[in-house]
C-alpha cells in the first residue's frame, strides 16, 4: 500500500544501521534515494548500489553535516541529480559508548555530541527545507533516551530530547505544506550499539523490553517509511515510539 514512485528521498547516516535500512526500504517503495554519510564511503557506496539494484536511482554524498557548508553541498547534489526533494530523514548521529557521569564529562565530548547529533540536524534540515516543496515529509530520528534520559550519557540524551522539541516546533512552522514527525527507537541491533552488547548484556537488555527482543534496523525503518507515505497524511508533530514497550508515553 505504500507507494513512493516519483519521489526523491535523502537519508543522512544512510551507509549503515537504521539509515541504510530506511534507504533500502524507501527504494523498495519506489523512491529514488540520496545517501548521506560522514565517512566510511565504502559502506555508503554499497548502500547506493543496493538501492540501484532495486531499479531506483541513487547517489552517495558525504560531508560533516555539523558544518553548514557540507549540508548545503549535500542538498545541492540532490538538486543537481534529481531536481527535487520530497522526503528527508535526519538519521545521522553518534552514541558515545563510554558511561561518563556529567560531573566528569569533558566539554570536548559534550561539544562533539552536540555537533554530531544536534548541529548536524539543524544545518541539514535547514538546507533540505530550501529544496522541499508542498507535500514534503521530514522524519527526525530521536531515541528513548530523549524521553526518559540515560545515566552516563547526558550529552546523548540532551541532543535526542532536543530533537523531540525540534520536531514539534517544525511541525507547526511547516504546516500545512510539509509534515514533520519523529521516530524514537530504544535499543536497536546495529553496529553503533554493539559496544553495549558484550557478555550477557544483550540478553539482559532484551529481557528488560516488554516484547522480549531487541529490534533490527529494518523494524525501525518500517515506521520511518510509513511516516513518509500518504498513509500518514494527517500526522504531524508526532513522536512515534518504536521501543517494544520499554517507554510508554502519550
Amino acid at each position: 500500500m505504500i507507494a513512493l514512485h516519483g519521489k526523491t528521498a535523502l537519508v543522512t547516516g544512510g551507509g549503515r544501521g537504521i539509515g541504510r535500512a530506511a534507504a533500502v526500504m524507501l527504494a523498495r517503495a519506489g523512491a529514488d534515494v540520496a545517501i548521506g554519510f560522514r565517512s566510511r564511503d565504502v559502506e555508503a557506496d554499497a548502500a547506493a548500489a543496493e538501492v540501484r539494484a532495486l531499479g531506483r536511482r541513487a547517489i552517495a554524498v558525504g560531508g560533516d553535516l555539523s558544518s553548514p557548508g557540507a549540508s548545503v553541498h549535500m542538498v545541492a547534489r540532490v538538486a543537481e541529480t534529481f531536481g527535487r526533494l520530497d522526503i528527508f530523514v535526519a538519521n545521522a548521529g553518534v552514541w558515545p559508548p563510554e558511561d561518563i557521569p556529567l560531573a566528569r564529562l569533558t566539554a570536548e565530548r559534550w561539544r562533539d555530541t552536540m555537533a554530531a547529533n544536534l548541529d548536524a540536524v539543524y544545518h541539514s534540515t535547514r538546507a533540505a527545507l530550501g529544496l522541499m516543496g508542498p507535500g514534503g515529509r521530514i522524519v527526525l530520528v530521536s531515541s528513548t533516551a530523549g524521553q526518559r534520559g540515560e545515566a552516563g550519557h547526558a550529552d546523548y540524551a540532551a541532543t535526542k530530547g532536543a530533537l523531540i522539541s525540534l520536531t514539534k516546533s517544525l511541525a507547526v512552522e511547516c504546516a500545512p505544506d510539509i509534515l514533520v514527525n519523529c521516530v524514537a527507537p530504544g535499543w536497536v541491533d546495529t553496529e553503533m550499539a554493539a559496544p553495549a552488547f558484550g557478555g550477557d548484556a544483550k540478553s539482559r537488555i532484551a529481557a528488560a523490553i516488554p516484547l522480549g527482543r531487541i529490534p533490527t534496523a529494518e523494524q525501525i525503518a518500517g515506521p520511518i517509511v510509513f511516516l513518509c507515505s500518504d498513509l500518514a497524511s494527517h500526522i504531524t508533530g508526532e513522536i512515534l515510539n518504536v521501543n517494544g514497550g520499554s517507554v510508554l508515553c502519550g
